[in-house]
């Protein structure tokens, strides 16, 4: 699948779809450095001992509690870990960003209202702000001694935020802009200390502010009533004619966009790191009562059908820990390029982040979907006593559901997806033309069936995803020619043809990750991740067969539609592969460990 695009050291955003990944330069978290395991250890342990015992009160929007909790993260250096250390900030690397955002992501509402506050509510500052507005906020920020929000949502702006119609208008003197209009689903409104808010300068001039939350006439709704993550604080946000300085504008006029997308990207990678650590806590609690479960004298767990829940949870967890962590390596990378290059760091960060916007906006999906099924199948298990709130699986259902909104919608990053990855080709920052050349040449041809006699570890398995990305090259390829400008007004198309590129690159990350492990133990000790990696494939192929004979059938006819059907289902063969002996292994694994343990 090489192609005549030019190689660089770090794989590009995007460019996993034509160029073929090593895992030597993957990076796993099972090789995190001694800092790094200190940090989750921390994390964890703060987690563990504060925040869950708590959680039923902070549900019940004890939000005094909440912010005294916000303050001990700030004490700890979580709040502060992204920031440079001038601003107050830790200054860790982006990996370890990832590691702490995954263990934040077992603490239910307490872990929205940490990551609404670093992220979407710090982060426009750190990018955007002046030296002035980093000096005076960043450091607050990173303590907890300033709460933060952002306020982009309108009743009718949602995802299309450009939509917004708060205004905000230049005082006769030119020293402040009045800003009036409404905000809501503002996470942390009712005790935040300052809000990034975004408003129309001109009426047309789509523009970021920094707000003093205590700034004459701004009044808050009441707290909303939310199906979950009921412990954090959402509110409306009424700007009903607020001075704001000249100063405290973010960025250049009209260049809000920019902010509010740019900052999207890193919301959306950590949201998938955040929800990765749901769905192992729900593996844990649902294995734990399975274990405990008694019925026809046995534990629930040795029947096959639990079996399958419990691995099937796991599979798709491991899949999602292997693209996460090598997306974070990826954009890791990047930023020691950038910074070699004489970058500074934060600006290296939102030009990496930019890079991997497409692996970003996949990872959002596939971790927001992963954990929906994780919740699901924990509720399962339970059986009845899952419906019940007085169990963890209930909680964690109702808490689950909002992620697949947060951050765009799932169908808004698919249809982002298709869209980011033309662009790139276009731009000529991807050579997507000539590998979709050279596969429909390769459709005409006469296929070869024969193998190189290549025994080594994970051959198969590598030709098998190298094929996949074949068939998303023939149906990408074919559907642009098709449609051309008008492909955007095809959304089932593209989001068939996303989530074909999702599924290709949580194969390729789950055998990378286990065959840097295999390397770093023995193929013996990594058996149980090899057979993770075989299902996962073997399963993944079928999905890729199926969106992609969905897409064809859509828009081709004929034979056309004939060829390309057939290739299809060249491109998405894998040898036979029993999985659910396979699933049994996992299963038992966890079973024995009553707990995750990939």
């Amino acid at each position: 699948m090489e192609t005549s695009v030019k190689k660089s050291k770090v794989l590009r955003g995007g460019e996993f779809i034509i160029r073929e990944s090593k895992a030597e330069e993957t990076f796993i978290k099972d090789e995190m450095n001694e800092e790094q395991s200190m940090f989750a250890n921390m994390t964890r342990e703060f987690v563990n001992t504060r925040v869950m015992p708590n959680v039923p009160k902070i549900d019940k929007q004890d939000f005094e509690l909440a912010v005294q909790l916000i303050n001990e993260a700030g004490e700890l250096g979580i709040l502060g870990a992204s920031l440079p250390t001038e601003y107050g900030g830790m200054g860790v690397d982006f990996n370890t960003e990832a590691i702490l955002s995954e263990e934040l992501g077992m603490c239910h509402s307490l872990g929205v209202s940490i990551a609404a506050h670093t992220g979407i509510g710090t982060l426009p500052i750190l990018y955007y702000g002046t030296e002035d507005h980093k000096k005076k906020y960043l450091p607050g920020l990173a303590t907890g001694q300033l709460k933060a929000a952002y306020c982009l949502t309108e009743p009718g702006s949602g995802s299309d935020a450009l939509a917004a119609k708060t205004k905000a208008i230049l005082s006769d003197d030119g020293s402040h802009y009045v800003v009036t209009g409404q905000k809501m689903w503002i996470t942390n409104g009712g005790f935040a200390d300052m809000f990034i808010v975004f408003a129309q300068v001109g009426g047309d001039k789509f523009t970021g502010f920094v707000v003093d939350a205590k700034s004459e006439n701004i009044n808050l709704g009441a707290e909303e009533d939310k199906m979950g993550i009921k412990g954090s604080s959402t509110r409306q946000v009424f700007f009903e004619g607020v001075k704001v300085p000249k100063e405290n504008v973010l960025g250049e006029i009209g260049q809000g966009h920019r902010i509010a997308f740019n900052v999207l990207n890193i919301g959306r990678f950590k949201l998938c790191a955040m929800v990765m650590g749901g769905c192992k806590a729900s593996i844990g609690n649902a294995t734990k009562y399975a274990n405990e479960r008694i019925q026809f004298k046995v534990p629930i767990s040795s029947f096959g059908a639990i079996k399958h829940k419990i691995a099937e949870m796991a599979i798709r967890t491991y899949a999602v820990d292997a693209a996460t962590y090598r997306t974070s390596g990826l954009i890791t990378d990047m930023i020691s390029s950038l910074k070699a290059e004489g970058k500074s760091g934060w600006e290296a960060k939102l030009q990496a982040a930019e890079e991997y916007s497409i692996e970003c906006a996949m990872l959002k999906v596939f971790g927001s979907e992963t954990l929906d099924y994780c919740v699901d199948e924990a509720v399962q298990i339970y059986g009845g006593t899952g419906f019940s709130e007085e169990y963890p699986v209930a909680r964690a259902y109702r808490d689950s559901r909002i992620n697949r909104i947060f951050e765009g919608t799932n169908e808004i990053n698919r249809l982002l997806t298709v869209d980011m990855l033309l662009k790139k080709a276009l731009r000529g920052d991807l050579d997507l033309l000539s590998s979709a050349m050279a596969v429909q040449k390769e459709l005409m041809a006469i296929p070869d069936f024969g193998t190189n006699g290549d025994t080594a570890l994970f051959h198969e398995e590598k030709k098998a995803i190298q094929n996949a990305k074949k068939a998303a090259l023939v149906v990408a390829g074919a559907a642009v020619q098709k449609f051309q400008q008008k492909l955007q007004h095809e959304q089932e198309i593209i989001m068939y043809i996303t989530d074909m590129l999702i599924d290709i690159f949580a194969a390729e990350s789950t055998l990378l990750k286990t065959e840097k492990l295999a390397h770093l133990k023995s193929e013996e000790e990594a058996s149980l991740q090899i057979d993770i990696s075989k299902t996962f494939i073997s399963d993944a192929l079928e999905r890729i067969h199926q969106n992609g004979k969905s897409a064809v059938n859509g828009f081709a006819e004929g034979d056309e539609q004939r060829v390309m059907l057939m290739g299809i289902k060249r491109f998405t063969k894998y040898k036979p592969f029993n999985t659910i002996q396979a699933r049994r292994r996992i299963a038992d694994a966890i079973i024995k460990a009553s707990d995750y343990c990939f």
